[in-house]
């Protein structure tokens, strides 16, 4: 998340869903209140980023903005929105009151920040970028030492392609300082993305490599959520995911019961993930969601037009 603090206050992106009310606190922190925010603009629609719209429209009346494809499938309830029920992540509902396209000007009173359209992670997908302080806010196309996970079943078997022409088009720019949706301030962004760049180009050559990143990311925010799974419960959940089922098909041409030992194998060996009281747990540092909040477990096609 990135508050921009001027006269007309913007929030990008809103963090997970359980994570609200810290989120609610750090913005007062800062010295703003939430009911001031002018706008949230989300980067894109996955649950990590979109997770706060709900609270901040429901309880401030915030005015969300997203990339025009994105907020079609939000404002439809769509069940494919925010790639939930693929990827079995909740999501409360919001709808997108400003649809963004690229070029367009999002003024928060001294600064102009530019929409560029930057897919490859999703579609939709957007980064921001503020000429004056040669500023850019990339979302998850690529962070300091990683780069954005590729759903190449929701979002195409190009999103490299398109990931790349991203990196391209944001390469030419002059760029001082750069923040992501995950990690630190980005201290090098040309190097960093330099460095996305040939891992995508080592991509191409070896595309299992696309579905391993992706498998490992999901999986271990998975864990993150639920704080871990027990051995005997990991079986059922994992077969009944759709990013496991297809990743287990289409990308590893193997049956799904026979993929679950090799996705474990190899979450320990990366180590994404440890085994701990026979519960499997992410080695990511995070903050325990709520359970009730997780048990809730909303997605897309339960909300109401």
């Amino acid at each position: 998340m990135v508050l921009i603090k001027d006269e007309l206050p913007i929030l990008i992106d809103t963090g997970f869903g359980s994570d609200v009310k810290e989120t609610e606190q750090l913005i007062k922190e800062v010295g703003v209140s939430p009911e001031e925010l002018h706008l949230v603009v989300n980067t894109h629609y996955h649950s990590d980023h979109v997770g706060g719209n709900f609270y901040l429209q429901k309880n401030y009346g915030v005015t969300i903005a997203a990339h025009k494809w994105e907020a079609d499938l939000i404002n439809a309830c769509d069940p494919e929105a925010c790639s939930a029920e693929w990827l079995d992540q909740p999501v409360e509902p919001y709808r997108v009151d400003r649809k963004l396209s690229n070029n367009d000007e999002i003024h928060t009173g001294s600064r102009t920040l530019q929409v560029l359209h930057t897919p490859g992670h999703t579609l939709g997908h957007i980064s921001l970028y503020e000429p004056e302080e040669e500023t850019l806010i990339t979302g998850d196309l690529f962070h300091s030492n990683d780069i954005g996970w590729l759903n190449i079943f929701r979002e195409g078997v190009s999103s490299i392609q398109r990931s790349l022409e991203s990196l391209e088009r944001l390469s030419m720019l002059k760029i001082k300082r750069a923040y992501s949706g995950h990690g630190p301030e980005i201290e090098n962004p040309q190097a960093a993305m330099d460095s996305a760049r040939r891992r995508f180009e080592k991509w191409i050559k070896m595309p299992e490599k696309i579905s391993w990143h992706a498998c490992k990311r999901i999986f271990s925010f998975t864990l993150i959520m639920k704080n871990g799974l027990a051995k005997e419960e990991i079986d059922n959940y994992l077969l009944q995911c759709g990013w496991f089922q297809d990743f287990a098909r289409y990308s590893f041409q193997v049956q799904p019961e026979e993929f679950i030992q090799i996705l474990l194998d190899e979450m320990i060996r990366s180590g994404a993930a440890i085994w701990h009281d026979n519960y499997l747990i992410a080695t990511a540092p995070y903050q325990v969601p709520e359970k009730e909040w997780i048990e809730k477990n909303i997605k897309p096609r339960e909300w109401k037009v």
